[in-house]
């Protein structure tokens, strides 16, 4: 979509708000291209589409956020006028209905389906959490406890990956490459509902006071995709310097949730795992 057809849609949202309301209207529109090779070869080519429009509405002194997917006039009028009131009935709902709307409007989901611990069990001893939208570990394999748990990733209640990176003096430590990491986890964080989401906003805002612009520029920033695979460099107290190739896969579209696995990138974090694991060398790598 063009920048003037956008400017289009949120104006059309912006106008219709009454005089005793401030409305806040953002457009998201991004494609995401993942290409896979090997020897030289394409084996598979991915591309993934996200479009949306995140409102927020301030009426008498009370706050309400809606997210659609539909950028029809009535979608768009009927996102706006969903009063707090009906903001805060929203929440309970464990479904969105069929227009997108109100998808933020639901708390992070800590519920964790018997089928992702199942397949949880069946990635044991390797490293491999699921994650709420948020960023909260929800479950975790040992294989993940033994990689991150010294680190002390695991230490909150409960645990969070991005307050972890930001508020906890190891994780500089843990990570060389601190700096590429948290744009990567604020992308992550702002993903398709960023401001529009309630329960990010607070933990944004919460990010913002404790630690400042490390944080707070990040997130002002202009919206950068999220690479679902990369390699990270990971200081680990007892087996040292690792690479990891890391992995996220989307668990429960409904839910929010994803899935994070890592492999070792080369020999060196290969047998690493194995030691952490005790284990015999031969597992499953990125190659």
């Amino acid at each position: 979509m063009r920048t003037d057809e956008w400017l289009s849609v949120l104006g059309r949202v912006v106008d219709r708000a009454r005089a005793d309301e401030g409305v806040e209207a953002f457009g998201l529109d991004e494609t995401e291209t993942t290409v896979k090779a090997h020897d030289g070869a394409v084996e598979s080519l991915s591309s993934a589409r996200r479009r949306g429009v995140g409102i927020r509405v301030v009426s008498d002194r009370r706050v309400g956020y809606c997210y659609t997917v539909d950028l029809s006039d009535d979608a768009l009028a009927a996102a706006l006028r969903l009063s707090v009131e009906d903001h805060v009935h929203l929440r309970g709902l464990a479904k969105a209905n069929d227009t997108g709307l109100c998808l933020a409007a639901r708390p992070p989901d800590r519920s964790v389906r018997p089928s992702l611990r199942a397949l949880l069990d069946q990635l044991e001893p390797g490293p491999a959490a699921l994650l709420n939208r948020v960023n909260d570990v929800i479950a975790h394999t040992s294989g993940y406890e033994r990689l991150v748990g010294p680190l002390g990733a695991l230490d909150g209640q409960p645990p969070n990956l991005v307050r972890f990176l930001f508020t906890d003096p190891r994780a500089r430590t843990a990570f060389p490459d601190w700096e590429r990491v948290a744009d990567q986890q604020v992308a992550e964080l702002k993903g398709v509902f960023g401001p529009a989401d309630p329960y990010i906003t607070a933990l944004a805002d919460e990010l913002t006071s404790a630690v400042g612009a490390p944080f707070a520029d990040r997130w002002a920033a202009p919206t950068t995709p999220h690479r679902r695979t990369q390699v990270e460099r990971l200081t680990h107290p007892d087996v040292g310097a690792l690479r990891l190739t890391s992995e996220t896969l989307g668990a429960s579209e409904a839910d929010d949730q994803r899935l994070l696995v890592y492999l070792p990138a080369d020999e060196h974090t290969s047998q690493a795992l194995d030691r952490l694991a005790r284990r015999q060398p031969g597992a499953l790598r990125a190659v």
